[in-house]
């Protein structure tokens, strides 16, 4: 079970386990909205008033980004501050 406007765990293993050559345009533009908003989600809402399931898949989710893309283990919250100098980080 997923917190409202997230995504599930076996939604996001679904569309994983489906190859890319197998899902239509409409399918892929679907995921790759989704997964932007779930990820969006993620950052906004603290670990502490998720759910044990979601926390754990959000950390997971997390560190993939970080091996896959690089980063700085910030939240998208704490990203956005920044970018606007309401960070505690001024970089």
């Amino acid at each position: 079970m997923s917190e409202a406007g997230r995504k599930d765990f076996s939604t996001k293993a679904k569309e994983s386990m489906t190859p890319d050559s197998s899902k239509s345009t409409g399918e892929k533009l679907k995921e790759t909205f989704t997964d932007t908003t779930d990820k969006a989600a993620r950052g906004l809402q603290t670990d502490s008033s998720k759910s044990t399931t979601q926390e754990v898949s959000d950390k997971a989710g997390r560190m993939k980004d970080n091996n896959v893309h690089g980063g700085t283990g910030e939240s998208i919250l704490d990203k956005t501050k920044n970018a606007l100098g309401m960070g505690d980080k001024h970089t």
